[in-house]
């Protein structure tokens, strides 16, 4: 029994960077968003009034190790 072997080159197509950046951007900015309301939305430095956020994310906050208490 002889198995023939099927040789296949597989091309793989960059991105420039320039298509990439303003994703990147994009990421980055949801991601500072995210840490801001899970480690700093309380008490002295809060934008939104009342403990909503605060409640939200505060499981988050002690899985992350931010103390808030």
């Amino acid at each position: 029994m002889s198995h023939a072997l099927a040789s296949h080159e597989v091309q793989v197509q960059s991105i420039p960077v320039a298509q990439i950046m303003p994703w990147a951007f994009f990421v980055g900015l949801l991601a500072m968003l995210a840490v801001y309301f899970i480690s700093t939305e309380q008490g002295a430095v809060q934008m939104f009034d009342g403990s909503g956020v605060h409640e939200f994310v505060h499981d988050g906050r002690h899985l992350l190790g931010f103390p808030c208490h």
